[in-house]
C-alpha cells in the first residue's frame, strides 16, 4: 500500500475579520519600510546596479521569491490573538543592522549597507512576530543572500578557480574525444586555433541563479535532512560540470569549423539553455534520492508545492499590533536617514601623485625599459586608474627584474586582489609563497612583511617579490591592507591603494639566493623614487 507523506500542519486565519486592513500596526510597519528604504539607499543603489551584470541579473526574483518562501511558511505558524512580548532579540538586530548600515554608509563601501539591510529585515521580523515565533521564518531571510553581490576580491578569486576548474574538466571530456589539445593555464591549444577561457567563461553567471534555485528545492523538499544538504551542496559540482561541457562543446566547435562557429553557439548555449539542464539534472538528483527513500513517495509528493492560501496568509499584515519595539524601528531609521541627509557630504581628498609614464629610466644601478601596455581584456579587469609593466636590467646581471605597480584612486567598485588569484590563470603554478620581513635601511623607515614566491611552468621558474602600498603602509597580507584601507577611508577620507610586484627568472642551475639578491636590490632601490607616484 502506498504511503503518503505527513503534511505539516496549516493554519488558516481563523480570528474575526480585521477592522480594516490598516491599522495603527500596519501604519508603523510600512513607516519602518519606508524609513528603512530611506536609510538603507545606498545599498538598495548598490543593488540595482549590479543586477544589471550577467552574473547578478537574477536578483530582482530574490526578494519575490523570499516573499513567497516567508507567506507560504506563515501558513504553518498559528495566528496569535494574545500579546507579543519576546520582541527583545529583534530589537537587538535592528540595532546591530543599524550600526552596520552606518559603517557602511560611512565608509562609503556600499555592499556593507546591503548586508545590513538582510539584518534589518530579520529584525523587522522578529519585532513583528516575537522570537518564539519568528525566528522559525529564518529561509526566507538567509535566502535574501543570494541577491547580494559578492565582494571584488572574493569574487575574482572563485572566478579565477572555477575557470581552472572547468578548463581542466573541459580538456578532459575533449581528449576523451580523441581531440588533440593541450592547457596550460586558462588557454586550450587545440594547435591551430587556441581558446581563451576568460572571465565570462567562470561559470559564476549559471552558479548565482543555480544556487538559490537548489536553496528553494532544498526548503521545498519534504524529507530528511541530509537529502536536503545534498540538493543544496549539489548546485556547484552541477554548474562546474555544464560550464565544463559548454566549453569542451566549443572546443569542438573550433576545432571542426573554426573561431566564426563560435559566437552564434555562445550566444545559443550559454543562458537559459544551461540554466534549464542545470535544474533537470537538479530534479534528476532529487527523484534519485526519493527513490532511496522506505516511504515509497513520488517527487512531486516530496516537494511542497502547495501555494493555496498564500494571499490570505498575506491579509495577517493587519494583525501586526503597534508595539514600543516596532515603533523605536520606524523612528530610529528615519531619523537617522533624516539626519544623514543633512550632514554636509566630506569632499573627496584630492590626490596628488605623479603619473606612472614619469616613472625615472635609472633607478639605482638598474636601467628602466619602455613600458609594455597589457592586454585590452587584461587591463580591463585590472580596472587600475595607473599601471607600469616594465623591465629593469643591469650590466653584469643574469636576468632582468620585471617590475609590475598597479594605483588606484578608489577601490570602492573592486580594486587590488591577490597575485595568487591571476598567476594560475596564466598557466604559472605557485610551488612556493611564504612571507618574509623586510628591514628598510633608511633610519626612518619602519620593518614590513612581503610575500615571496617561486612560480613555475613547465621547467620555467621565476621569483616573485609582491606588497601592498596603503598610504605609506606596506604589507603582505590583503587582510591587513583591507583593514587598513577601511580605517583610512573613515579617519582621512581615502581611499586609494596599490600593488607592487618585482618577477625575475631564475636559471636552471641558479640558486634561490641569487634570485633574491637581484629581487632585494631593486626593491631597496625603489623605496625612495616610488613615493611620488604612491603617495603616502
Amino acid at each position: 500500500m502506498k504511503k503518503s507523506i505527513a503534511e505539516p500542519s496549516r493554519f488558516s486565519l481563523s480570528v474575526k475579520p480585521f477592522e480594516g486592513f490598516f491599522h495603527w500596526g500596519t501604519f508603523w510597519l510600512l513607516l519602518a519600510v519606508i524609513g528603512a528604504g530611506a536609510y538603507f539607499n545606498e545599498g538598495i543603489a548598490e543593488l540595482l546596479k549590479a543586477w544589471q551584470l550577467p552574473e547578478y541579473s537574477h536578483g530582482p526574483l530574490i526578494p519575490v521569491l523570499s516573499g513567497l518562501l516567508f507567506l507560504r511558511q506563515l501558513k504553518t505558524v498559528p495566528v496569535n490573538a494574545g500579546e507579543v512580548t519576546d520582541r527583545g532579540p529583534g530589537v537587538f538586530l535592528l540595532i546591530l543592522a543599524v550600526l552596520l548600515g552606518a559603517a557602511g554608509k560611512l565608509i562609503e563601501i556600499r555592499d556593507i549597507v546591503a548586508y545590513a539591510l538582510i539584518l534589518w529585515v530579520g529584525a523587522l521580523l522578529l519585532i513583528s512576530f516575537g522570537w518564539r515565533t519568528g525566528k522559525h521564518f529564518w529561509p526566507p531571510v538567509v535566502h535574501l543572500i543570494y541577491m547580494l553581490p559578492l565582494p571584488g576580491a572574493l569574487y575574482y578569486g572563485v572566478s579565477t578557480y572555477l575557470q581552472g576548474v572547468s578548463s581542466e574538466i573541459g580538456v578532459y571530456l575533449l581528449q576523451l574525444l580523441r581531440v588533440p589539445v593541450f592547457l596550460e593555464g586558462n588557454i586550450i591549444d587545440l594547435g591551430v586555433y587556441k581558446l581563451q577561457v576568460a572571465e565570462a567563461c567562470s561559470g559564476l553567471r549559471y552558479l548565482f541563479p543555480i544556487l538559490s534555485f537548489s536553496y528553494i528545492f532544498a526548503v521545498l523538499y519534504r524529507g530528511p535532512t541530509w537529502h536536503k544538504a545534498i540538493l543544496l551542496v549539489s548546485a556547484v559540482p552541477i554548474t562546474v560540470f555544464m560550464n565544463s561541457v559548454r566549453i569542451a562543446v566549443a572546443g569542438i566547435i573550433v576545432n571542426h569549423f573554426g573561431l566564426s562557429h563560435l559566437e552564434g553557439f555562445s550566444h545559443f548555449f550559454e543562458g537559459w539553455v544551461i540554466f534549464i539542464i542545470c535544474v533537470l539534472i537538479l530534479f534528476a538528483l532529487a527523484w534519485v534520492l526519493v527513490k532511496l527513500r522506505r516511504d515509497r513517495v513520488g517527487l512531486i509528493e516530496a516537494l511542497d508545492l502547495d501555494t493555496d492560501g498564500l494571499g490570505t496568509q498575506a491579509k495577517r499584515i493587519g494583525l501586526v499590533r503597534p508595539s514600543a519595539a516596532l515603533i523605536t524601528a520606524a523612528v530610529l531609521v528615519i531619523s537617522l536617514a533624516s539626519a544623514w541627509a543633512m550632514i554636509p557630504k566630506r569632499q573627496a581628498v584630492v590626490i596628488e601623485r605623479d603619473p606612472f609614464l614619469l616613472f625615472p629610466t635609472r633607478i639605482g644601478d638598474w636601467r628602466t625599459g619602455p613600458h609594455k601596455p597589457l592586454d585590452v581584456e587584461i587591463e580591463r579587469v585590472l580596472g587600475a586608474d595607473d599601471y607600469m609593466s616594465v623591465t629593469l636590467t643591469k650590466p653584469g646581471q643574469g636576468a632582468p627584474v620585471e617590475l609590475f605597480t598597479a594605483w588606484y584612486k578608489n577601490q570602492d567598485r573592486g580594486g587590488v586582489h591577490s597575485p595568487e588569484v591571476c598567476l594560475p590563470g596564466a598557466g604559472w603554478e605557485i610551488a612556493k609563497l611564504e612571507q618574509i620581513d623586510v628591514t628598510p635601511r633608511s633610519e626612518t623607515g619602519r620593518p614590513f612583511t612581503i610575500n615571496r614566491a617561486i612560480i613555475q611552468k613547465g621547467v620555467t621558474r621565476m621569483m616573485v617579490y609582491y606588497w601592498y602600498e596603503q598610504q605609506g603602509v606596506r604589507t603582505a597580507s590583503m587582510f591587513d591592507a583591507k583593514l587598513n584601507l577601511m580605517l583610512s577611508k573613515f579617519m582621512k577620507g581615502r581611499n586609494d591603494s596599490a600593488i607592487i610586484r618585482l618577477t625575475t627568472q631564475m636559471g636552471l642551475k641558479e640558486t634561490d639566493e641569487n634570485a633574491e639578491r637581484r629581487l632585494s636590490e631593486v626593491m631597496y632601490s625603489l623605496f625612495g623614487p616610488l613615493q611620488g607616484f604612491v603617495p603616502d
